[in-house]
């Protein structure tokens, strides 16, 4: 699995990931992206508006309370309760700049401010926000559990310390906020009290305020965490597509490099072979038999002709501005007639007998191609490995296999070359593309055996002109 992309944790409310197809293309996404701090500039500035905005609000319950005799002007709740609620607000708004490095460690010290802020003020200010911003984090870096059981914590620790100290809340700024110009207009206050009477069910707005708050932090955590998983998914998704694409094209490329290899050990091995053979015979008979000599040299000259050409069609599948099919260019054969090919190796000294050259082959020429090939390197090899030793080319078909073998015996000379096996690989790999089969193998009396299968059927046959076969 390819890792996502490291999120700066100042971007995790905006996060999707870097990868290029998943990446939000928004404005405010991609000013997060490119400077971190932004977000976290944006909720602590939030969060200062807000707690300027709700201390004229909890100024004005002041103002009501006292006006209406529920509190002393000149006692501690009256003269704390604004200050506190602004100390709240800035505490809480610095606080929340780690929330992303350590959210458990901020939401415990938020939790633990809004307890002191309850027992010196008796209000708990914008704190609820800032604990619901808080928890926001924890559900979006930690499991839904600890999320889930964080805040349910957060809500009994608060809760009891509001009951216990609370003296505005929500109940009071409902009842007392707009009290302050009537009471006064009604003459003296109706009651001289420090401390209004405790009433734990006007603390049910409250609780019930910060329950949803926190219920909304947890909630739109996990609404971060499953979209960045979704874009995570997305990203790797991407990515094992790129592999696959990268993994197909280099085994293309190793393929088409294999394939070109191949063909190049073909053109040269074959041709190559049996230009020496007959340069050899040409050399051995030029004294005694000049005629001999001269058809043996233009034997030669044909072979290299040919061979040329042969190259010149691999080579043509290296050029990328070809509008030539590659495949077609680098295997467009210059002869795929299997009589030619065996009587080239005779020419070249080679014992060679043949039965069935008169067999169709398979109309396509990437399968023809192939049985030539096959041919000419098991004759290459009895040429080089075996020398002195007698040959048989056989050929045949029934209505769904063509079978061609080259059998040979023992040579009787010693061979002045040793194998690489590297062309009885390359003649395996052309019967398998071509769904055939090719057995390569020793024989008992000490010779060689090269057989090929191929499937086909008659109406992808071809049959080439009839001509002589030397009996083997």
């Amino acid at each position: 699995m390819v890792p996502s992309p490291p999120v700066h944790p100042a971007a995790a409310d905006a996060t999707s990931t870097d990868h290029a197809p998943v990446r939000r293309s928004t404005a405010p996404a991609r000013l997060v992206r490119e400077h971190p701090w932004v977000a976290s500039a944006a909720v602590a500035a939030s969060v200062l508006v807000v707690g300027l905005l709700t201390s004229v609000v909890a100024d004005g319950t002041v103002f009501g309370a006292t006006a209406l005799g529920l509190l002393r002007a000149d006692g501690p709740v009256a003269g704390l309760a604004v200050p506190v609620w602004l100390a709240g607000a800035g505490a809480g708004a610095v606080v929340l700049a780690a929330r992303h490095v350590r959210p458990l460690t901020v939401t415990v010290t938020l939790a633990a401010l809004a307890v002191l802020s309850l027992a010196l003020g008796g209000v708990l200010g914008v704190l609820g926000l800032c604990l619901a911003w808080s928890l926001r984090a924890v559900a979006s870096q930690r499991t839904t559990r600890t999320a889930v059981v964080t805040a349910v914590v957060v809500l009994l620790v608060v809760t009891t310390a509001a009951v216990r100290w609370q003296v505005l809340g929500l109940a009071e700024v409902v009842a007392w906020g707009g009290a302050g110009p009537l009471a006064s207009i009604g003459g003296p206050p109706v009651q001289d009290l420090e401390v209004p009477d405790f009433s734990a069910a006007r603390r049910t707005w409250t609780v019930l305020l910060l329950a949803v708050l926190l219920a909304l932090g947890v909630a739109s955590g996990e609404v971060v965490k499953d979209r960045r998983r979704h874009a995570r998914a997305v990203a790797e998704r991407w990515a094992a597509l790129a592999r696959e694409r990268d993994t197909g094209a280099a085994l293309a490329r190793q393929s088409e490099r294999a394939r070109i290899a191949r063909e190049m050990h073909d053109v040269v091995a074959h041709n190559v072979s049996v230009m020496v053979a007959l340069s050899d015979g040409a050399l051995a008979a030029l004294s005694r038999a000049p005629d001999r000599s001269r058809e043996a040299m233009a034997e030669v000259s044909r072979t290299g002709r040919e061979a040329i050409a042969d190259m010149r069609s691999v080579l043509g599948a290296l050029h990328g501005d070809d509008d030539r099919d590659p495949l077609d260019a680098s295997t467009a054969p210059t002869s795929t007639d299997l009589r030619a090919t065996v009587e080239r190796f005779r020419a070249a000294g080679l014992d060679v007998g043949a039965e069935g050259l008169g067999t169709p082959l398979p109309s396509d020429t990437a399968a023809r191609l192939a049985v030539v090939r096959i041919v000419g390197e098991a004759l290459t090899n009895v040429l080089r490995h075996a020398p002195g030793a007698r040959t048989t080319v056989r050929a045949h078909r029934d209505a769904t296999t063509l079978r061609v073998e080259v059998v040979s015996t023992a040579g009787t000379r010693a061979a002045d070359a040793t194998g690489s096996r590297r062309g009885v690989v390359g003649m395996q790999e052309r019967a398998a593309l071509l769904g055939g089969r090719l057995d390569v193998g020793p024989l008992a009396d000490g010779g060689w055996a090269v057989r090929l299968t191929l499937p086909t059927s008659p109406a992808a046959l071809t049959t080439p002109a009839p001509a002589e076969e030397r009996p083997s």
